[in-house]
């Protein structure tokens, strides 16, 4: 890697292919999209507290955009500026016609870059998009905007050891001028990124706790499976009064019968059981977690643990609650160490405010090989060629 740092730097309007500013051994593969923008890619780190980062936004020197008019998507282009001109009727201000997606860039031990399961995060994008009439981002338009997004962000990367990552936000908005409820004519795929700690205040793996909401998530049959930014809007309250009670979050029941367990706020659920079985409840108004997927595949294959997703009875089974955990791309997984439910606090288990075994091992394997510490016999984790 080059010890001084590599800079292309231009004001005005104009266009230029950045891979003629960088050495060969540097250059983006499949560059073909242009910069309309100041570009600054600096390969030096930036000078940030990573260990105590936190969860929130950080400006960072370039995102991805690409639009979408008329049946086609444009090439996309990378831009400097963090704010987006939108028209006052735009569909996604008014009937939020709009989705996004939630990632990570890790830096391994050997310098690599690497993404986990992103072709996943695409495939979840398109079902979202064709839930709200939206247009696909094609896999190549995704991964590319991804990549670029990251490359061009290199410096804020935290370095490996740090117990930060990259967090990486895909969102596609419906655009342009509009006043009736139908679909937007127009579309926006942009890409930006930001370093981030854990999205609890602990680093690692931290005991939380989950009230039980009186709020609904979701209906059944409506858009609780989908990554829309709707379900979330209408979470904050359930949030806001979980956290009043002294939780971290909510969590979620059934909308039909408030009986079977659906999803804390901002992550899945997982259930492991004095039997030694791993429990993920079943619900076509949870969010399909490419994280709790990933946690049950390895659970199984490499734990040999009995897997098992189908609706979980809070109630009926709490007693059987050995260990619990909430997982996400945000919160990675987070042991669970009480849930307030039919006023009262209910430990979950024996372990308390301790990391049970299961949860730690289960994180371990995670975490080991999204930060390619671990042998990826998977091919999970596809690395972004700085």
């Amino acid at each position: 890697m080059h010890s001084e740092p590599v800079t292309a730097s231009l004001s005005g309007p104009a266009s230029i292919d950045i891979s003629t500013f960088l050495p060969d051994n540097r250059r983006p593969r499949d560059t073909g999209f242009i910069v309309d923008v100041k570009v600054n890619m600096q390969m030096e780190k930036k000078a940030l507290d990573w260990a105590n980062l936190g969860f929130q936004y950080q400006r960072t020197d370039s995102r991805y955009s690409a639009n979408w008019s008329q049946g086609s998507w444009n090439e996309g282009k990378l831009v400097g500026s963090e704010m987006i001109a939108v028209h006052e009727g735009a569909p996604s201000l008014h009937y939020a016609q709009q989705c996004f997606e939630g990632m990570k860039a890790q830096a391994a031990p050997d310098g690599r870059v690497l993404l986990f399961r992103p072709d996943l995060n695409c495939e979840r994008m398109s079902q979202a998009a064709a839930r709200l009439l939206m247009p696909a981002v094609p896999t190549e338009l995704f991964m590319h905007g991804v990549e670029e997004a990251v490359r061009a962000n290199y410096a804020w990367i935290p370095p490996y050891g740090s117990g930060a990552s990259l967090y990486i936000r895909p969102m596609l908005i419906g655009l342009g001028e509009n006043l009736g409820l139908k679909p937007a004519k127009e579309f926006e795929f942009r890409v930006f990124v930001s370093p981030v700690g854990p999205y609890y205040k602990q680093a690692g793996l931290s005991v939380i706790s989950l009230a039980v909401s009186d709020v609904d998530r979701a209906a059944p049959k409506g858009t609780g499976s989908y990554k829309v930014g709707a379900n979330y809007a209408g979470g904050l309250l359930a949030t806001k009064l979980a956290q009043e009670i002294g939780a971290n979050e909510a969590l979620y029941l059934d909308a039909r019968e408030s009986r079977y367990i659906d999803e804390a706020g901002s992550a899945n659920i997982l259930i492991s059981t004095e039997d030694g079985v791993l429990l993920t409840p079943k619900s076509d108004a949870i969010l399909p977690s490419i994280t709790r997927r990933s946690i049950m595949t390895l659970a199984a294959e490499e734990l040999g643990m009995s897997t098992e997703e189908r609706p979980i009875d809070l109630r009926a089974e709490f007693a059987t609650f050995q260990e619990a955990g909430a997982c996400g791309t945000a919160a990675v997984l987070s042991p669970i160490g009480k849930i307030w439910f039919d006023g009262q606090w209910n430990e979950v288990g024996d372990a308390g405010s301790e990391v049970g075994p299961t949860m730690q091992k289960v994180y371990d394997l995670l975490v080991g090989i999204q930060k390619g510490e671990l042998d990826d016999e998977r091919g999970w984790c596809h690395e972004v060629r700085i």
